[in-house]
C-alpha cells in the first residue's frame, strides 16, 4: 500500500472515530488534506468510497446515518470498534514470545518487538519463558534473498508480481508473472507458491533463483486462492522426498554426498565409481543434473532420458 494512501486511510479512520456525531462527506473532505487536493467532486467521491470500503474490509465498523439536516453522515463508534480484553494462558503467551524472537532481520525485528511490548502492556506475562526447558535454543528464520520482502508484502496485499527466474537446469532466467499466495521456509530455503499466469497453473519458486528486482503489477488476481497452500509438500515431492520408485545410478567416488545420504544400497565398482540405489519421486531428474558429469543414470530408462534431455537443454543455452 502506498504511503499516501495509508496516511489518508488513517486520517479518515481518526476522523470517524473521534467524531461525536455523524460527519457528512463534505465535512470529511474539509477535514482531510488529501481530499481537498482530490480535484473534482467525482474524483473525491470515488476516492472516498474506495477508502470507506478499504476501512470496512480492514475491520472498522462504519455506520451510515442521516443527520438533522437530512444529509448522509458517517460515524465509527468507539464501543463498536473496541477489541475485547486480551487474555492469554501460559502456552499462548509463550507461543507469542517465541514468534517475536524468530525474526532476526532489522525490518521485521522492530515490528515484532513493538507488538510484543503492546501485548505485555495488555497483560502478557513478563516471566513467561518462550523456550520452555530449552532456553539455550534461539530459533531463527534466515532471510538472505532480496526478493523476500517484496514478495511477503505482495502475498499480504494480494498483488501480482513479475520477476526473472532461473530454473536449476536453465542457463538464463525467464520472466514469470505470478499471483503470489504464500511464502514458506523448508530446510533452510524460502519458497513462494502462487499462480503462474503464463503457464496457467500453480507453481512453486525457490527465492534464491529469483534474479533482479521483484516488480508489482496493479491488476488483481485472476485465479482463486486455495484454502490450503501446500508449499512444503510440493517442494518435498519435487525434491524426491516422497519416494515411490527406485533408481540405480553410478556416482563418482568422493562426490555427491547428498545422494549418498539418500541411498539404500551402495556398491563399489572400482575405477573411481560407485553404484547407488536411491528411492525417489518426482523431480529427481532435475536434482541429478546439478551433479553434472559425476552422475550417470543406469535405470530406469525414463529417468535416464529425462536427465539427458535436461543436460542437452543446458548445453544449448
Amino acid at each position: 500500500m502506498a504511503i499516501a494512501k495509508a496516511e489518508r486511510l488513517m486520517n479518515l479512520a481518526l476522523c470517524l472515530l473521534g467524531a461525536r456525531r455523524p460527519l457528512s462527506k463534505r465535512e470529511l473532505r474539509e477535514s482531510i488534506e488529501a481530499y481537498l487536493e482530490a480535484g473534482s467532486d467525482d474524483s473525491f467521491n470515488r476516492m472516498f468510497e474506495r477508502d470507506k470500503d478499504d476501512l470496512r474490509e480492514l475491520g472498522l465498523v462504519i455506520e451510515t446515518v442521516e443527520n438533522l439536516d437530512g444529509e448522509v453522515g458517517y460515524l465509527a463508534r468507539r464501543d463498536s470498534n473496541r477489541l475485547p480484553p486480551i487474555t492469554l494462558d501460559a502456552e499462548e503467551a509463550a507461543a507469542l514470545g517465541l514468534a517475536a524472537k524468530v525474526w532476526q532481520q532489522a525490518r521485521l525485528a522492530g515490528a515484532a518487538s513493538g507488538a510484543l511490548q503492546k501485548l505485555r502492556a495488555a497483560g502478557l506475562p513478563e516471566d513467561v519463558d518462550p523456550y520452555g526447558a530449552h532456553g539455550a535454543l534461539e530459533p531463527r528464520i534466515p532471510v538472505h534473498e532480496a526478493a523476500f520482502e517484496p514478495l511477503m508484502l505482495a502475498c499480504r496485499d494480494r498483488r501480482p508480481v513479475l520477476f526473472d527466474y532461473r530454473k536449476a537446469t536453465a542457463a538464463r532466467p525467464e520472466p514469470r508473472h505470478v499471483e503470489p499466495w504464500a511464502l514458506e521456509c523448508w530446510r533452510g530455503h524460502w519458497y513462494l507458491a502462487g499462480f503462474d499466469r503464463d503457464r496457467g497453473a500453480e507453481r512453486v519458486f525457490r527465492l534464491s533463483r529469483i534474479t533482479g528486482r521483484v516488480r508489482s503489477r496493479g491488476t488483481g488476481f485472476t485465479a482463486p486462492v486455495p484454502d490450503v497452500v501446500t508449499v512444503r509438500e510440493t517442494v518435498a515431492s519435487w525434491a524426491g522426498e516422497i519416494a515411490d520408485r527406485s533408481a540405480l545410478i553410478r556416482l563418482r567416488s568422493g562426490a555427491g554426498y547428498p545422494l549418498r545420504a539418500k541411498a539404500v544400497k551402495v556398491r563399489e565398482l572400482g575405477d573411481g565409481w560407485d553404484e547407488l540405489e536411491i528411492p525417489y519421486g518426482h523431480g529427481l531428474d532435475a536434482w541429478l543434473v546439478e551433479f553434472g558429469p559425476d552422475v550417470v543414470v543406469l535405470e530406469p530408462a525414463e529417468l535416464r532420458a529425462d536427465v539427458v534431455d535436461r543436460l542437452r537443454a543446458v548445453a544449448k543455452g
